[in-house]
């Protein structure tokens, strides 16, 4: 079996890479793949064109890799911790820095972090789990 390192930077990748996803799908600013293609189109059906759609085939590509990699590490439990922890670690932040939750803005960004980190930590998890127990999935044996 090949020798893999897990280290914080591979962890960061993949944070970076959920974040990329999630917020070029969506983010306040107005700058996202909702505000050029999808709201556009809800308008006006005539404003479709093939770069919005390999674009939103390029995302829902992403989506579809984080996702189905942190259900298959977490379970559908584990992916519920995942969120309820970084959920209650959000609201001790706020709670604790007495941040302002009227601003649609800041929640969006909180919301947009949280759903990178849970992805991010799915996406991570069998390399973690590894590293902390010596136990390997079936998927990381290599045959030769």
């Amino acid at each position: 079996m090949a020798a893999y390192s897990f280290s914080f930077g591979n962890f960061l990748l993949r944070f970076a890479f959920a974040l990329v996803v999630v917020f070029a799908t969506y983010n306040p600013e107005g700058y996202s793949y909702f505000d050029w293609a999808i709201k556009p189109l809800l308008e006006d059906i005539s404003d479709f064109s093939v770069l919005k759609a390999l674009i939103g085939i390029l995302l829902l590509v992403g989506w579809i890799v984080l996702v189905r990699a942190t259900f298959l590490a977490l379970g559908f439990f584990g992916t519920l911790l995942a969120a309820i922890f970084f959920g209650l670690l959000v609201w001790l932040i706020i709670d604790q820095l007495d941040l302002s939750t009227d601003s649609l803005r800041v929640i969006s960004y909180i919301v947009g972090f949280v759903i990178a980190a849970v992805l991010s930590i799915g996406v991570s998890w069998s390399h973690l789990r590894r590293k902390l127990t010596g136990q390997v999935d079936t998927d990381d044996v290599e045959t030769t």
